[in-house]
């Protein structure tokens, strides 16, 4: 594929949809769920000393929740998504750290009662 087509691929691909989601309504509540969307890519091409000309590129994306926009009786509020993950690994260097400090705290208590 050439880099020009992989551009306009590329093009293609990305639009609002991928962002906002389709509008859901029930029972008077609007719900538009929204994510966070980051991409990238590259491309080039050249030729060696033989005069073969070469040419290449690449395209990645990636898409994370970032909450819902929610409307009921004309208010609207933003609800974010929670990353369990991340709260869970948040959580356990939270909790190695505290044990760290704990049993140096524990060491230098049993130091001064010498």
């Amino acid at each position: 594929m050439k880099v020009d087509e992989l551009i306009a691929k590329a093009k293609e691909s990305l639009d609002v949809r991928m962002v906002y989601a389709e509008p859901y309504e029930r029972d008077g509540v609007t719900v538009i769920a929204a994510a966070k969307v980051v991409g990238g890519g590259g491309g080039g091409g050249g030729h060696d000393e033989k005069g073969q000309e070469g040419e290449g590129g690449g395209f990645g994306l990636t898409a994370k929740p970032a909450g819902a926009y929610i409307i009921k009786d004309g208010n609207v509020r933003w609800a974010p998504a929670v990353d369990v993950n991340r709260l869970v690994a948040t959580m356990g260097v939270i909790a190695v750290a505290g044990l760290f400090v704990a049993s140096r705290i524990a060491r230098i208590n049993a130091k001064g009662g010498q």
